[in-house]
Parts: structure tokens; C-alpha cells; sequence
């Protein structure tokens, strides 16, 4: 097994008049697993677990949560840290390689991202083939493939040729999500601008035009880094476990992230913020006040669902939607915003995080809240808010599939099935039915 577990004990399973032992593994934070990967070979049974909500696919050193703590580590690393003092690009190469990066290390990286943002002039020509009213990210995520044809050493997990990889996606990922943002609202793209942090220049791309140039106000860049982060990467998800699932077949990293982009694009996983302003937008629309609407959202007869509060993994608040409320505020204020949304926003936030049917419930504000509010501040179109998530959630992607190559023991995924279809029964021929 993995260094950082141990056997703590045994467990026993009584089936069928007999005991089958099966060890049970404990990680560094108390995490316990039942290893059951003899469990077949034993009994001739296999575990049933719809939606693997309590499967154990793979031991990890990447991201560390605790829901019931509100606790969200990369590499043993508060987020709150992270958010704090780190930068998206430095806490990228945390997550990819483990550690801190020294001084002289994230000057590199940060040159190889800067230097290898601009794509292939022949892949320009990749975004003609797509109608102006596409979603983007079926955009992105073919373009990450046709990237991947441009570089020789697609399969290393390890040395130069893999930095070059991870740089790169890291690099052009934000290019052709601006690129794919220009193709949809009919304007030229926009080539990176190498003297830009890593945030401005997505925005320098996205909102510049040939007549002017959009600079970005420094609480802007600043928030829209710091949402980077906090969806750099979230444990063991639909998207990242897609990640794993194709590079567990050796599929190279191209393919492999572009396939967790198709997964992020689902509404169940990558659309929660662009949920959010969804509601907003219905609001304000009805004529109804906040208070109606909260009112609505409690009478369960009315299936009126209240979106961007609470969260699966978390049951007491998210982290990260405390970092943001911060940024929200200096983002709002920084625009001078004063979009009836916004201001509904702010209104249904004050009014569910006062309300004791919300305070039971712990139906807190979650981070795509702060982060929808953010992103439509800003200007972003609500088709690219899952696109912004693409990006921050690469530097994860990278991570799983290289920790993901590096295990010695990892075999292709191959879940079992209960089978309950038709017995065995006969062909009927064509003349006979």
C-alpha cells in the first residue's frame, strides 16, 4: 500500500456460513477504507454502491476534506492559506508536484506558462468548425485534444517532457477558453500579453477588442485568481475521477483532461454557479421581493429549490464560500455594481443566513454563490462560468493523472455489475415474430 497508510485492523465479513477477514486501511487524517480488492477472488460477491458514495477509488496525497469540519487542504495546505498568500500558478505546482515551489522554481514556471500561452496558428482555424451558438466548453474540450498532436512525449509522467505538458495545458487552456468566448460573441480573438499575471491576461483576452485594450481593475484580477484557486481541485469529484478513469487505460494527459472538461460541462456537476444566477435572474423577473421567494423556498409544496446554499460533501459551511465573501464585497465595491441581481444577491443571502429554517438546515451560502455573484459582476457570460471552472480545476486534473501513473500497483478501471436483465432465452427469428 501507499506511504502515509496504515493496517489498523481487520474486519470481518460473515457470509454464507463463513468469515471472510478483510484489512482495513487508515490514512493520515484518520481516514478509514475497508480493502476489499481480494473480496471477489474470496467469496465470488462483489460490493453494490450506486454513485461509488462510498467506494474508495484510489489512495491519494493530493487534497485532504473533512465536510463535517468544513475542512478543504491541497497538500496538507489550508485553503484559507492558500487563498491568503498564494497565487494560482504557485499553488498549481503545489498540487502537481507536492510541494511549495522555491523562489527560483515559480519564476521558471511562471515564464514557461507566460511563454507558452499562444497556440498553434493552424489550430485557429479548429474554431471555424463550430457554430457561433456552441457552448464553450465542447470547444475546449476539443481543442485540448487537437493540442495534444502538437507535442511529441505524450505519455511522460515524469521529467521534462511532462513539466513542458502541464505548463502548457496550464499556459493555453485560458487561450483557447478566450479564443472560444471571442468565436461565440463574434469578435477577433485577442493574443496573450506575456507581461500579464496569469488572471488579467484571461481577462485581457476575453474583453479586449482592436480599438481598446480592458484592464483590469486589481481587486477584479485579484478575486478571479483566488476563485482560480479555490476550484484548483476538490478530491475525488465526477470530473477528476473521469481524469483517472481514462489515464487509467494510458491515455495520455490530453485526452485525459479533455475528457474530465466533458464531465465538468454536465449541470449536476460544473453548472451550480451559473444555477445561481439562473434564480437571480427569475427573481427579478417575477416582480417577487426576497422575502416571497424565501418564503416560497420553505413551503415544500411549491418546489421552489433555493440554489447556491449548502453542499453534498459539506454539512456545515464551505470554506471556500468564506474566502469569496470577502472578494464578492471588494469585487461589488471595486465596479461600483448595482445590478437588481446583485442586489438580490445580497438581500437573499442576508435574509437565509438569518432565517432559522436555513440555520437548522445548515443551508449556508456554498461557493458557487459568491462565485456566480463574482463572475456576472465582472462580466463574464453565464456559458463561460463553467469554463472558468475548467481552468482553475486543470492544475487537479494534472495532478490525479500524474499521482494516477505513478501507482505501481494502478490497473485500468474496470467496475463490476449486478447484471437484471432477461435470463437466458433464444433467438426468435425475423419470419417467426
Amino acid at each position: 500500500m501507499s506511504d502515509g497508510l496504515h493496517e489498523c485492523k481487520n474486519a470481518m465479513l460473515a457470509l454464507e456460513g463463513s468469515t471472510v477477514e478483510l484489512p482495513v486501511w487508515e490514512g493520515t487524517e484518520g481516514e478509514r477504507g475497508i480493502d476489499i480488492t481480494q473480496l471477489r477472488g474470496k467469496t465470488s460477491h462483489i460490493t453494490l454502491d450506486s454513485g461509488f458514495a462510498n467506494t474508495g477509488s484510489c489512495v491519494s496525497k493530493i487534497t485532504f476534506i473533512d465536510g463535517e469540519k468544513g475542512v478543504l487542504r491541497y497538500r496538507g495546505i489550508p485553503i484559507e492559506q492558500l487563498a491568503e498568500h498564494s497565487t494560482f500558478l504557485e499553488t498549481a505546482w503545489l498540487l502537481i508536484y507536492g510541494e511549495l515551489p522555491m523562489r527560483e522554481q515559480l519564476k521558471k514556471f511562471s515564464k514557461t506558462v507566460a511563454e507558452t500561452s499562444l497556440i498553434n496558428e493552424s489550430l485557429h482555424y479548429h474554431f471555424e468548425g463550430f457554430p457561433r451558438t456552441a457552448h464553450p466548453m465542447p470547444m475546449i474540450s476539443a481543442m485540448i485534444n487537437a493540442m495534444g498532436c502538437y507535442q511529441p512525449a505524450l505519455y511522460a509522467s515524469e521529467g521534462a517532457d511532462f513539466d513542458i505538458a502541464a505548463a502548457r495545458l496550464i499556459a493555453k487552456v485560458s487561450t483557447i477558453s478566450a479564443f472560444a468566448h471571442k468565436k461565440t460573441v463574434g469578435e477577433p480573438f485577442r493574443y496573450p500579453h506575456p507581461g500579464l499575471d496569469y488572471a488579467s491576461n484571461l481577462l485581457h483576452m476575453m474583453f479586449s477588442v482592436p480599438y481598446r485594450r480592458y484592464n483590469a481593475k486589481p481587486e477584479v484580477a485579484r478575486a478571479l485568481d483566488r476563485i482560480l484557486i479555490l476550484h484548483a481541485d476538490h478530491e475525488q469529484n465526477c470530473s477528476t475521477s473521469t481524469v483517472r478513469m481514462v489515464g487509467s487505460s494510458r491515455a495520455n494527459l490530453y485526452a485525459s483532461v479533455s475528457a474530465g472538461v466533458c464531465a465538468l460541462w454536465g449541470p449536476l456537476h460544473g453548472g451550480a454557479n451559473m444555477a445561481v444566477i439562473d434564480m437571480l435572474e427569475q427573481i427579478a423577473g417575477s416582480g417577487l421581493t426576497t422575502r416571497d421567494f424565501i418564503d416560497r423556498v420553505k413551503d415544500k409544496s411549491s418546489h421552489t429549490r433555493l440554489m447556491g446554499f449548502g453542499h453534498r460533501v459539506y454539512k456545515n459551511f464551505d470554506p471556500r464560500a468564506k474566502i469569496l465573501k470577502e472578494q464578492c464585497d471588494a469585487v461589488l465595491q471595486a465596479l461600483g455594481a448595482n445590478q437588481r441581481i446583485l442586489e438580490i444577491a445580497i438581500e437573499l443571502e442576508e435574509a437565509a443566513l438569518n432565517d432559522e429554517y436555513f440555520i437548522e438546515r445548515n443551508l449556508y451560502p456554498n461557493v458557487d454563490f459568491y462565485s456566480g455573484i463574482i463572475l456576472k459582476a465582472i462580466g463574464i457570460p453565464v456559458n463561460m462560468f463553467t469554463v472558468i471552472f475548467a481552468i482553475g480545476r486543470m492544475p487537479g486534473w494534472i495532478a490525479h493523472w500524474r499521482e494516477m501513473s505513478h501507482d505501481a500497483a494502478a490497473r485500468i478501471n474496470r467496475p463490476r455489475q449486478i447484471y437484471a436483465g432477461s435470463p437466458l432465452r433464444d433467438y426468435t427469428p425475423l419470419k417467426m415474430r
